[in-house]
């Protein structure tokens, strides 16, 4: 692959592998099978099965780390369906583009109304569309010479190479409608899965379905007799993976208005906005500029009339919003009823749905319904709607087309560019909790936080507290989970190559093979003084047989003599690429090329036989995990002033460890927050909105010992330190054998002198289970950090006798931290609260 693949793609992917490889066994015309994979909008359902298909036809991608019995079918034959010719031809380039092993010349063919073969050929991947099936087509009529039928192709493909035909319904959900002893299939789509037996079609005898909205593709199936296989993508991980916008705002009136040019043109004075954001943080990052695109949805027409909606009078307000006339060529419309457009004297060009996202001059969109369907426009940013509110449902199917991120990544700088903004006039707020609502529900709408403009809101750095963010830059956070865990082989690799590309040390990638390369020679070399070389190496080269006679007539059988068979230079080769696939990054060909001046077979069991050495494998990855963290912190400095894209790059790969690992904290220059209009003001947080202003509904106790600090002359600052938000204070803590994060309620920032300290406050209920291991996860990070902070307080509410008071443990003093860290329940916890607090 050209791309590397997110944590939950990879996961799919070996369900997918596990599914097919029990499918393929017994895939069969008379035993049809159908894997559902269920991939939410946005997940990358084309780069995985692109992966797929590398896996299938080459061998697997190096980053998968695939078992080593998978075995590829270079014979295979895999057709993509689905019922529009451009979600076709854009499925073929995206996998050209993002494959280096599904590439070669006619691997990849359309079938056109001139294609005609008795079967689909081996190593290939073919696409078609469903409108190329109609009874009227050439492909499925005699004629013009014409040899065979399509579904006669199909039918002898199924036959000869069962286990080898992957049939890919590409958004499954569609035209898959059938009622319970339904006879035949009603739709084209179906008969791939039904047959059609009309026209000598079998049942295609491994399907796979991909769809975000997998339920009819499941009703169909479960009146088919397939045996079904279902994997499903959780949205939430699509989610937490930066490929979807954090949020959507809906900007509306109180109560329903016509007021709606005077919203249309607040909506384009928020495109321009965000077009004038991306500029910058594209030109601060050296990113291809990214430019947003305005929707505009209009009413219906009339046979008079195209649209309701003054199409004149909405470009006027824009270009007054934007302060400029749009130029030739900014707008278009995808309206199917007419061709291009001349409004006012400026041309609308009429332009495909599907075009739109790579068509860069494109600004301006309007349209009706149509957009929902074979539309995924990332650049889409705002929307606005002249739509009455009757017609929410067609709201929450086009936001789900609007919530990819451009840069297929969360933006750390402004989380304002993480945000999709919809203006409705016609809603009132009744009328937007049903859009809500309908978000919520619909199965093809990733999960985003999504409400009224008026609660969601954007917080950025309160003026004059530079010098409180230089010192908070200087603090470390925990990331727990984010990352898949990988070998420490493959992560000092990863790591030395990124310094090398990335500028930062040129000779680093060079330096790590040949270190990584002497290690094994170390290791080869233990194993040898340890006598364990020669036996292993002789079940690698040398094949054991036994040999039974068997008398004629009496059926009696004795052994005979046992001997050896040199093992083929096939089967060496075989096992020297699995071994390659246990160290990664083609290392046992660097291995075998510095000993080139050696018998080639000789080095090659080498390597297999440290590869299969468990013990001494854990000692090469134990050098490797050490190496990784001495270039790290060797070249953290310089990582840090590297672009964001670049950065997230090294924290993964700091991340994917068995156990958490720690990172620079650094704080965004804004952040995304969620309050009501009528929430409590309070003063001095680190964030504030455009007004200067913080509110936030706090907890009662968070509320009581946030009031206490404040009333402190020497606190200058406070963060509310939010739940799982990419840049929330983090720390771990173990609990049922698991580690799990915590995100202390409060970090308080006091001043004295010139000296900052920066406090971390966790009021905390006594009452819960996890109480006592919270408490000590907070020792555990006072015990290895604690000299970078203040105070690290767990805080709960006690009575005595002169009424209810606030105690605080302080957990960061040399003696709590032993007494916390030999505690195991929540009463011994008591105990130390009531001993320390006397």
């Amino acid at each position: 692959m050209r791309v590397s693949l997110f944590d939950f793609q990879r996961d799919a992917l070996h369900l997918l592998r596990d599914k097919i490889l029990a499918a393929r066994k017994f895939a069969s015309s008379q035993q049809p099978q159908a894997i559902a994979f269920s991939a939410p909008t946005g997940s990358g359902k084309t780069i995985m099965m692109t992966a797929l298909f590398e896996a299938i036809l080459d061998q697997p991608d190096d980053e998968l780390a695939w078992p080593l019995d998978w075995e590829p079918q270079s014979d295979a034959v895999i057709l993509w369906v689905s019922d529009m010719p451009e979600l076709n031809e854009q499925t073929k380039l995206k996998i050209e583009s993002k494959s280096n092993k599904v590439y070669r010349v006619n691997q990849l063919i359309t079938i056109d109304a001139h294609f005609d073969a008795p079967r689909l050929d081996g190593g290939r991947i073919y696409f078609i569309n469903t409108q190329k099936l109609a009874v009227n087509q050439p492909l499925t009529n005699r004629g013009d010479g014409r040899q065979h039928l399509i579904w006669e192709t199909l039918t002898n493909t199924a036959l000869a190479i069962p286990d080898r035909f992957y049939v890919v319904i590409d958004e499954a959900h569609r035209g898959m409608t059938a009622g319970r002893g339904a006879q035949a299939a009603q739709t084209l789509m179906q008969r791939f899965v039904l047959g059609y037996p009309e026209v000598g079609l079998v049942k295609m005898p491994l399907v796979i379905g991909v769809s975000a909205t997998p339920k009819r593709f499941m009703d169909l199936l479960e009146h088919a007799p397939h045996t079904i296989h279902k994997i499903a993508i959780p949205a939430d991980e699509v989610r937490k993976s930066g490929l979807l916008k954090d949020r959507i705002l809906i900007h509306h009136p109180e109560a329903a208005t016509t007021a709606e040019m005077a919203l249309l043109e607040e909506a384009a004075r928020r495109w321009g906005q965000m077009t004038t954001a991306w500029g910058a943080y594209c030109k601060d990052e050296q990113e291809q500029v990214v430019w947003p695109v305005l929707v505009v949805q209009v009413e219906n027409g009339s046979d008079r009339q195209l649209t309701r909606t003054d199409l004149a009078d909405a470009l006027t307000v824009i270009e007054s919003a934007i302060g400029r006339r749009l130029n030739e060529g900014e707008v278009a419309h995808a309206m199917h009823d007419t061709g291009d457009l001349d409004i006012g004297g400026r041309r609308v060009r009429k332009v495909d749905a599907s075009r739109i996202d790579a068509d860069k001059n494109i600004g301006v969109v309007f349209f009706k319904t149509s957009l929902s369907t074979g539309w995924d426009c990332p650049r889409a940013e705002v929307m606005m709607s002249f739509r009455r509110a009757e017609d929410h449902t067609y709201i929450a199917q086009l936001l789900g087309r609007m919530v990819r991120t451009p840069l297929a990544r969360r933006i750390e700088k402004d989380a304002a560019l993480n945000d999709v903004h919809l203006f409705l006039p016609y809603f009132d707020t009744q009328a937007v909790e049903s859009v809500v609502a309908s978000l919520h529900n619909a199965e093809d709408v990733p999960p985003a936080e999504t409400g009224s403009s008026r609660n969601l809101v954007v917080l950025k750095r309160r003026d004059g507290t530079e010098d409180i963010f230089a010192e908070l830059d200087g603090l470390i956070t925990y990331r727990v989970n984010a990352a898949r865990a990988q070998s420490p082989l493959r992560r000092y690799m990863a790591i030395a190559r990124s310094l090398t590309t990335d500028e930062i040390d040129d000779d680093t990638w060079d330096v790590a093979k040949r270190q990584i390369v002497e290690w094994m020679g170390q290791r080869i070399a233990a194993i040898k003084d340890a006598g364990q070389f020669n036996a292993a190496a002789k079940a690698i080269t040398q094949v054991g047989l036994r040999t039974l006679a068997v008398q004629n007539g009496t059926g009696v059988s004795e052994p005979a003599a046992d001997y050896h068979i040199d093992a083929s230079d096939v089967d060496i080769d075989r096992l020297f690429e699995e071994a390659g696939r246990a160290f990664s990054h083609g290392l046992q060909m660097d291995y075998w090329r510095a000993h080139a001046d050696r018998d080639a077979l000789e080095v090659k069991v080498e390597a297999i036989v440290l590869a299969r050495n468990a013990a001494e494998m854990a000692k090469l990855e134990a050098q490797a995990e050490a190496a990784f963290d001495a270039l790290y912190d060797q070249h953290k400095k310089a990582i840090f002033k590297l672009k964001e894209q670049r950065r997230a790059n090294y924290e993964k790969l700091r991340l994917a460890t068995a156990q958490p690992n720690e990172v620079p904290w650094h704080l965004p220059a804004a952040i995304d927050f969620k309050r009501l209009p009528t929430d409590p003001l309070w003063e001095r947080h680190l964030y504030v909105e455009a007004n200067g202003q913080f509110r936030a509904e706090l907890g009662t106790w968070e509320a009581a010992v946030l009031k206490e600090e404040l009333a402190k002359p020497e606190v200058v600052g406070w963060l509310r330190n939010l739940d799982r938000k990419p840049w929330s204070l983090e720390i771990p803590y173990a609990s049922g054998g698991d580690v799990r994060p915590m995100f202390p309620d409060l970090v308080v920032v006091r001043k004295s002198g010139s000296e900052f300290a920066i406090d971390i406050l966790e009021p905390h209920d006594p009452s819960l289970s996890d109480n006592f291991e919270k408490a000590v996860g907070l020792a555990k990070f006072a015990e290895k950090h604690g000299a970078l902070f203040g105070r690290i307080q767990l805080i709960r509410k006690q009575s005595s006798g002169g009424g209810e008071h606030f105690a605080r443990l302080e957990i960061n003093q040399a003696a709590t931290i032993k007494k916390l860290l030999l505690i195991n329940s929540n009463p011994l916890l008591d105990e130390l609260f009531t001993d320390v607090l006397k």
